[in-house]
């Protein structure tokens, strides 16, 4: 066995060894930065809409609106950060330099919650509609810090499980068994960090002071940031490739430019030259992309140089652009789910703040309601792993459910969850009507939100871990960050689509006295029918998903192309 790994180098250019590099001692010290990344983006995060309801006195709908904002954003520009690790600074360099932006946008956000300038005057009962809200320049520095924190945490997020498997050599089999094991680590690590958020932070915020909570989290991310400096000599670095979206780009160019000319009847035909050991099967699918490939006069076979690769591509280029081309029905079909997921951090949220929170003398912070949601995740996780996959195995002879099929279940229980969340909101809206709608805390339960959590916590184990190996394992072996990219895209979107769905139904149903389905003052709002209605809209894509997942045709892998296997073990035939 080699003692050197192959396509990757040490901290000073040179061929790194595998005795002195890699493994799973700088691995943790990787995933250290990603669960302090967890532990602050969600600590911001879950208790912010309460922060911007009862601090600066915002209305529901707003607050809601600026933390699904703030987080679409947060993963959207995980593309951003994909391109720039990918095309020119590398994973590590990423890492560092948007870690370090993400602590400086918590530092600020824990200066201005300490100062009382940056914050509307204080007001006993934020529900009486008579509180001042925030002026322009206070929002102003607000936006400020919280951009700050989703550009750290867009460029982090992209490269951390990409720097963390080229710790390990996928051509040795025992490292390539290590690495399964990091893809499983990683997750609940993020859960993990979460949990601590949901919890320890949030009651800190509540119970001692909002400014020591944030100040917690970026301290928290200095000292992973250190940590992660510490492994500088430890790590493997692979080296900066053109841009995939570079690739994609040139077939799409060289198919249009050839779009008068007529395919030949033999595949063959069409130009390739990949190794025989790395070349991808031709399929039928998206055949207007071969025509990138259709060998015309200008291109000579006897010469030596290669060929211009914005007029002429090769079969294998096409294949991959089609690869990533099939993904996309699915990934369109994925963003419904994190669209409910985002409604259990803003109004489910602010539906605990108006409930029963009390265990005795202990109050439960409204923000850390989400700590069932993270539960459900773990539980789900576990109950997957030691009991549905044994069963799974010995019933159909498969390790588990595929992506796909996980990609199912996440949606089947989304839909569940906003089913509930619309009959538990139901129940709190007519208990609000009998006491008073100005009531600050209502008599009733807060344990009734319990099964909304619960259900759409259980869906994101299955659609997060369903995603992840469905865009890793059926995307091109030189487009697997991208595809990562594409696959966090969908809870950006997700974010966003909510952010949109909030305004239009605000604009549909609202009135100038600040009423309607979202009120001003959820108690005087029907916010049931928001759940209901995207209980509707979740059912309806869960159709056409299924659609897509009929229509999806996994590429046969030839014997060159790697199709990395997840620890769950989904095969590369998918079935839904």
């Amino acid at each position: 066995m080699s003692w050197t790994v192959a396509d990757a180098v040490d901290y000073k250019g040179f061929p790194a060894d595998r005795s002195k590099t890699g493994g799973w001692v700088p691995a943790a010290l990787i995933l250290g930065i990603e669960m302090c990344e967890r532990l602050s983006t969600m600590g911001i995060a879950v208790n912010l809409v309460t922060y911007l309801v009862s601090t600066m006195h915002l209305p529901s709908s707003t607050s809601a609106n600026i933390v699904t904002d703030f987080m679409g954003t947060s993963f959207l520009l995980c593309m951003l950060g994909g391109f720039l690790a990918d095309s020119f600074l590398g994973r590590f360099k990423t890492i560092a330099i948007f870690a370090i932006i993400q602590a400086m946008g918590s530092g600020m956000l824990a200066t201005i919650t300490r100062l009382p300038q940056l914050q509307p005057p204080l007001c006993k009962n934020p529900a009486s509609q008579t509180c001042k809200q925030a002026n322009g320049f206070q929002m102003g520095i607000l936006y400020v810090a919280l951009y700050l924190i989703a550009l750290g945490t867009g460029g982090l997020k992209s490269s951390v499980s990409g720097f963390g498997t080229d710790q390990f050599d996928d051509k040795d089999e025992k490292e390539k068994s290590q690495m399964a094991y990091f893809f499983s680590r990683f997750f609940f690590l993020i859960s993990t960090g979460t949990f601590l958020a949901v919890t320890v932070l949030v009651y800190i915020q509540d119970e001692v002071s909002r400014s020591w909570g944030y100040g917690i989290c970026c301290i928290s991310m200095l000292i992973a940031i250190i940590v992660f400096f510490f492994g500088t000599k430890r790590y493997r670095y692979k080296k900066s490739a053109e841009s995939p979206i570079v690739h994609i780009s040139q077939v799409i160019v060289a198919s249009i430019r050839k779009r008068k000319m007529d395919l030949p009847f033999n595949p063959r035909l069409l130009y390739e030259d990949s190794a025989e050991s790395s070349r991808i099967p031709h399929t039928d699918q998206f055949c207007c992309l071969d025509k990138a490939a259709i060998v015309d006069g200008e291109f000579d076979k006897t010469a030596s140089s290669e060929p211009n690769p914005w007029k002429l591509c090769s079969v294998t280029r096409i294949e991959e652009v089609k690869m990533m081309a099939r993904l996309l029905p699915i990934w369109a079909t994925t963003i419904i789910f994190w669209t409910t997921y985002a409604q259990m951090i803003t109004f489910s949220v602010e539906q605990a703040s108006t409930m029963e929170r009390s265990i005795g003398n202990f109050q439960i912070p409204a923000g850390s309601l989400t700590v069932f949601f993270v539960a459900a995740i773990l539980i789900t996780l576990a109950v997957y792993d030691r009991c549905i996959m044994p069963v799974w195995k010995k019933w159909r002879g498969k390790p588990g459910f595929t992506s796909l099929q996980r990609i199912a279940i996440g949606l089947i229980l989304s839909i569940l969850g906003m089913f509930a969340a619309a009959l538990s909101e139901r129940r709190r809206l007519v208990v609000a009507k009998a006491v008073g709608g100005n009531t600050a805390t209502l008599p009733i339960s807060v344990f009734l939100l319990i099964p909304q959590f619960f259900l759409v916590g259980s869906g994101e184990a299955f659609i997060y871990t369903g995603q992840l190996d469905f865009f890793i394992t059926q995307s091109p072996k030189g487009m697997k960050t991208m595809s990562t990219g594409l696959f966090l895209s969908t809870l950006s979107l997700g974010f966003f689509v909510s952010s949109f769905l909030v305004f239009v139904v605000k604009r549909v149903t609202g009135s100038t006295d600040g009423q309607g389905w979202l009120a001003d003052n959820i108690n005087y709002g029907r916010l049931d029918y928001f759940y209901g209605l995207l209980a509707i809209l979740s059912f309806i894509n869960f159709a056409i998903f299924l659609i897509c997942a009929l229509w999806y045709k996994p590429q046969k892998p030839n014997g060159g192309m790697e199709m990395e296997t997840m620890a769950n073990g989904s095969c590369p035939e998918e079935k839904c």
